[in-house]
Parts: structure tokens; sequence; C-alpha cells
């Protein structure tokens, strides 16, 4: 009697979908949405209720901090007082920094906007210490009037665990603001509100050290005043005026008191529309933390634009017409980050920044070429897999290459979202398109793979050798009372074997719990495999990605061995591969545009610095794709020496018995597949002496001292294949069924390949 299960297999052995009228399972579509929610959610859990309470106690702050500070402002009666600037701090910036200069606008001007992404070198210098040069130097004693207040005896505390000296790059995250003061005719636009955040790097580390800052851009002199924090201390924005010179202080105080009101409005809007953003301090948890407290000044180079073209070409910038504008000189500034309370001062050399709408622009080309190359490598390896489609081509090439470039794609795919997120707005849209380019490629690579990998499964597995029956044993004859044997010479009849005992009742089965049935599902579950193992994948480069951890070398580790394995099945197996040379250059090529313009081009939208060992990679991968070529058209293990030993595959035609010659049919049997006789021309025959010394047919002996077979041995022993199941085929036969199963066809053991 079949049961449920052999009727399902003998469907698929005969090409039926009565599978397909089954109802699908949710439970891989439920993995994959719920460990995606997972990741999305990134392991928070705050509640609405918690976050709201933020929000209203941080709305109740700036009111209370905006009433103290217009009461000043006022002159009426108030708590708020304006700090003093330490009268030396200003004399020592100056000699580090020319700033305060303004320009002819005739001949020359500054950019009104520093809005965008700033990088460059730092120098530190230490106050408290200051070593041969800088004693010689002429702002030594400016530091020592300078560092008469701090404590020294705290310094070691307030610096924290960062290496302050060893520090070399700092980059700058900018958002300007322009504050229009006064009304009608008389309305001003020199004062802007800056703030954004600074990254001081350690070049023997991964780890960045973080500042929050809030400072005045005063545009007619190029000059930024600010203070910097720690992330989560923050920054009494009422203070700012303090930091400027005594004739813009009251132009800075009423910029500030129209920016604390435009704080509050937004966020009111955010409480009222439950909009809440999550906790930036969170992210920060791994920055080294430090109590010093720094004031962040800056100097604008001037450029040779006239203020009239220079404000031509910001609008241009910010609202596009087409019209053509003067070259964009270098946006550039030098700087002085300076801490009393720790004694320290980074000389900031030559920072060059990048506006938004310029990075914007440059982010839309990237997504434009990026997409193309996508849609190339997409379109590539969908055709290489309908060419090795079939079991026979499968089984030729390496699982390992795509899961290997199936890795290579999550890892574009985590990354082209993450510019999206950074690149809010328009640009983010573009970015988008290649990203879910590469998410296609990393599903129908990761696909294609698990499916190679259940067509070579049975390779390396030795069939079972079938069951020999147990003979069975005569019953005893039942002896007479005196010993003899019975009478009549009938032999007695057969005891019958005894009658199963009938099943022990059991208790009644238990019905398995969620956990125990959701591992047994993805134990059974090939499709629930595949979207299990493509969510942990997306979840741990997600993390890795967003966490700016990922090692370089890593990436160009995954470079270096998408092709190397191909080449060790291929010299192994003594079989090509079956790639196409359009598929290997192509996908080479598309691979590598990334690669060299992330790690090669200076100029990225990462600004990651270039990597002279990518072009080594480079040459190694397209040295791969010369072997493989190699491989296709030589031999696949022309490299190899003579003496190693390449995996034995198994023979399907070994020599067999024919019958005997008298026999009308000259057979070898039906074939298991066509149902055919296998003939075998008689004049193929050769004879041979057995152990009893009778002769006996046998063909497929290879060279034989009769001479015939010498000849035609070798076509005739093509004519049969032999599976390791002991079922006969015609080789022809047999190499249909393959190239579209890996199973025997009457008992469904795997095959290797022939």
């Amino acid at each position: 009697m079949s049961t449920p299960a052999d009727e399902q297999i003998r469907d698929l052995e005969n090409g039926t979908d009565n599978i397909a009228s089954q109802p699908r399972s949710s439970v891989p579509s439920l993995l994959f949405i719920s460990l995606a929610l997972f990741m999305l959610m990134n392991g928070h859990g705050d509640e609405f209720a918690t976050t709201r309470e933020m929000y209203v106690n941080g709305l109740q702050s700036l009111n209370h901090q905006l009433g103290n500070f217009s009461a000043w402002l006022n002159g009426t009666e108030t708590n708020f007082t304006l700090p003093v600037q330490d009268p030396n701090t200003m004399p020592l910036v100056a000699a580090f920094l020319p700033y305060g200069r303004e320009v002819d606008p005739a001949k020359a001007s500054y950019y009104s906007n520093m809005t965008g992404f700033w990088h460059g070198n730092v120098q530190p210098h230490n106050l408290t210490s200051l070593n041969v040069t800088e004693q010689s130097s002429p702002w030594r004693h400016l530091s020592e009037q300078f560092m008469i207040p701090t404590n020294l005896s705290t310094i070691p505390e307030l610096l924290g665990p960062w290496n302050w000296t060893r520090t070399n790059k700092v980059t700058l995250n900018v958002a300007d603001k322009l504050v229009p003061l006064g009304q009608g005719g008389n309305e001003t636009k020199d004062i802007a509100i800056i703030h954004g955040r600074v990254e001081l790097s350690d070049p023997k580390s991964s780890d960045d050290l973080r500042l929050d800052f809030e400072g005045i851009h005063v545009v007619s002199t190029g000059t930024v005043y600010a203070f910097a924090e720690s992330p989560g201390h923050g920054i009494d924005l009422r203070t700012l005026p303090a930091l400027v010179p005594e004739r813009l202080r009251n132009d800075s105080a009423r910029a500030v008191e129209v920016e604390l009101s435009a704080r509050i409005s937004k966020l009111k809007e955010k409480i009222n529309s439950g909009a809440f953003e999550q906790d930036s301090s969170s992210d920060d948890s791994d920055s080294p933390k430090t109590k010093c407290s720094f004031r962040l000044f800056t100097q604008l180079e001037a450029s040779t634009v006239p203020k009239e073209r220079m404000e031509e070409l910001e609008h241009e910038y910010e609202e596009p017409t087409g019209i053509s504008t003067v070259k964009p000189p270098e946006l550039s500034l030098d700087g002085v980050l300076l801490s009393q309370n720790c004694g320290i001062l980074y000389e900031v050399k030559h920072v060059v920044g990048l506006q938004t709408q310029k990075l914007y622009s440059k982010i839309t080309t990237y997504a434009g070429m990026s997409t193309l190359v996508n849609f190339f490598l997409l379109a590539l390896f969908r055709r290489q897999a309908s060419q090795s489609s079939s079991a026979a081509g499968l089984s030729r090439v390496s699982r390992y290459t795509f899961l290997i470039q199936s890795l290579i794609d999550a890892i574009s795919f985590v990354g082209h979202i993450t510019v999206a997120i950074i690149a809010e707005g328009r640009p983010s849209l573009s970015v988008l398109a290649p990203a879910g380019l590469a998410c296609l490629l990393f599903i129908y690579e990761a696909q294609f793979a698990v499916l190679i990998g259940q067509i070579q499964a049975p390779e390396d597995v030795s069939p079972p050798q079938p069951a020999v029956p147990s003979p069975v044993q005569p019953a005893t004859p039942a002896a007479n009372e005196d010993g003899t044997a019975p009478a009549d010479g009938n032999p007695p009849a057969a005891t019958p074997a005894p009658a199963p005992a009938p099943p022990t009742p059991t208790a009644q089965a238990t019905r398995p719990g969620f956990w125990h049935y959701l591992w047994q599902h993805i134990r059974t579950d090939p499709a629930a495999r595949l979207w299990l193992l493509m969510s942990l994948c997306l979840i741990v480069v997600f993390r890795v990605v967003i966490m700016l951890s990922i090692p370089l070398f890593f990436i160009g580790s995954l470079y270096s061995w998408m092709w190397m394995l191909q080449i060790y099945r291929s010299a192994r197996r003594a079989r090509s591969s079956g790639l196409s040379t359009e598929y290997l250059v192509g996908t080479t090529v598309g691979r590598l545009f990334f690669a060299l313009y992330f790690l090669g081009c200076p100029k990225n939208i990462f600004d990651v610095e270039p990597r002279r060992w990518i072009y080594a990679v480079a040459l190694l991968m397209f040295l791969q794709v010369l072997v493989i070529f190699l491989q296709e058209n030589v031999d696949p293990g022309f490299f190899l020496p003579r003496r190693m030993a390449r995996v034995q595959t198994y023979d399907y035609h070994p020599p067999m018995p024919l019958p005997d010659p008298e026999a009308p049919d000259q057979t070898l049997g039906d074939c298991a597949i066509c149902m055919d006789a296998i003939l075998v021309d008689p004049s193929l025959q050769a004879r041979s002496k057995s152990s009893d010394g009778k002769e006996r047919p046998v063909i497929g002996l290879g060279i034989s001292r009769a001479g015939i077979l010498g000849k035609v041995g070798a076509s005739a022993r093509k004519s049969y294949s032999l599976a390791p199941c002991h079922h006969l085929f015609h080789t022809a036969c047999l190499e249909r069924w393959l190239a579209i199963k890996n199973i025997c066809p009457q008992c469904r053991r795997p095959l290797p390949p022939l």
C-alpha cells in the first residue's frame, strides 16, 4: 500500500505537479518578516510613552530657556547671565588662525552656506607639556597664560581613554542656517546658526571621538565661533554670544532667540504628530567618552570670485535653473579646537568641504552608474543560470562561487540603503534602484547556490548496497512419540509465523510545541532554511555595515576567493566549469567597478581612503578568469603535477558478461528508462575463461588478444551504463535523465555524474 509520501515522490518523478494544489506554508514568510522587523528595530524596545515624555520635558526646558533669555535681551528681571570668556583665549587662537578679515566684495568673497561634509588633518598640541619645538614657538607664553586657571590634577580624569596625541584626522558634519534679522529694508543676513558634529580619528584604531557643536557663523568674515561637547552633555545656545566679538554680540543674541523659537515650534509639531526620532545618544554608546569642554574657531578661505557671482553660484546650487555660472572654487577652512580644562589644542589645517547639494548630485550620478552595473550583472547571471540549469550543468559549477557573490551583494544592498538613509530627500530615491537590484542578485544567487548544493550533495556519498533478503528457514519435522520421523514421507507443513503482538496502547500523543514545530519545519523545508539563512545574513551584514566596523580586508578576501573555489572544483573533478566567457569577464569587471570606486578612487561618496592593494586584488581576479578559460579549453588540471591524484569518478561502463551466443536475443537486458532492450553486436563478443574452465562471452574488456575489441571496444562500452545500484540503462537515455535529475529512476538512490 502506497503512502502519501510515496505518491508525492512518484508525482515528482513523473513530472506532475500535484503539490501545487496544496496550500503553501506561510512559516518561511513569517520567519523572514519577523527577522526583518527585528533587524530594522535594531534591538531597541523604547516605548512610545517614554519617548513622548522625554520630548515634553525637552519642550519645557526650551520654553524656560527662551523666557529667561528674552527677558535678559529686553533688560527685564531674569536669572540668566551671559558667561565671560577668558581674555587669553582669542590671542592664543589668533596665533594659529588669522580670522575675522573682511574682503573686497568686488574681488573676493566667502561661501555663505557651510552645510556639507568636511575632511582634513589636525595637529595636536599638549598645552600642559610642550615639546622642544613648541617651547621655542611664539605662542608659548600665550598658552601659559591660558592655562593658569586650569586645575592640572583633574585633567587625567577629564581626558578619558582617548589617545589625544595620536589623532591626525578630523571630519565635520555641518548644518548652516542663515537667520535674517530686522524687518523691511533694514533686514540683514550676516549671522547664521551652525551646528553639527566633529569626529576625530585615530589612525591605529577604528574608533572615533565624536563631539557635538553649536555655534555662530559670521557670513561677512567667514568666521565660526562654537562650543563643542561630548554627545549627551548638551550645549546651551544662550551662551554662544559670549564667543563672538563685542560688535556682533547683539545680533548674535537675536539670532539665538530666533533659533530657540524655531526649535520650540519644531518640537511641538513632533509631539503633536507623534513623529519621534530615535535617540541619537544610543548611537554614540561605543564612542570614547570625555569630559573635556571644547571651543571651535574656524576661518573660511576666501575665494577670488566676486560676491555677486558667488551668490549666483550658491542660488544655482539650491534651486538649479541650468544657467551657466562660474567654476565653483574650493570650499576649505582652517581652524582651532581648544580645551582649557584639559589643556588640549588641535590645529585644524586645510579642511576641504563638499556642500550638501554637490554631494547629492554626486550621489545621484553614482546611483545611475551603479544601477546600470547591477542590471548588467543581473542579466549576466540570469543568462548563465539558464545555461547551467540542468543537473549536468549544476554539477560542474561551485556553489561557493555564488555564495561569495551573494554575500558581496548583501553588503552592497545594505551599503546602498545606508547611503539612502544618509542622503535624505531626492538623492535617497535614486540610491534605492541599485539597492533593489543588489537585493535581487543576493536572493537569486543564494537560491542558485542552494540548488547547486542539492544537486551536488550525492557526489561524495557512497550509495547503499541493495538489501539481501534473508533465506527462509524450513520448518523442522515434528517427531513421533518414539522419536522417529513421520511415516508418510511428506514434508510437514511449514509452521506459520507467529502473529505479531497487538500494539500496546499508549497515551495519546501530545501536540508538539511551537518551537519544536518551528525547528522541525526548518529542518525539513528547504525554502524555510533558505529564508532563514538569507534573513540571518542580512541581519549580520546590516549590523556590521551600520557599525562601520567591517574590515576592508574581509571585502578584499571575498573578491580574491570569488573564482578560486571554482578553479579548485574543476581541477579536483577533472571537469570544466561550464561558465561562459562573457559571464566570467563581465561579472569580474562589474564587481571590480564597486571595489575600485570605493577603495581606489580618492573622491568616492564615502570618502574612503584609497588602498593600493585593491589593484593587486583586481589583477588576481583576472588571473583566475584566465585559469578558468584555460581549464575550459586545455585541461581542467593543466597546472597540477602529474603525480597528484584526482578524485576517482564512478565507472558507468564496467566489463559485463554477455548472454549465451545461442540465445535468440543478444541483449544485456532492458533499459530501465525506455524499457527497450540493450542490444549488443555479436561481432563485439570475445571469450574469456571463467574459474570453472568454461569460456564465457564478455563485453567491455577494452584491449583484448582477440584484436577486434581493441578497435571497437571503446564504442561498445558507451552503449550501456550500469548505475551503482545495479540498474542498467542505455547511455544516451541515462544522459538525458541526468540532465534533469540526479537520482535513479528505479530506486531513487543518488547517482554520481556520468
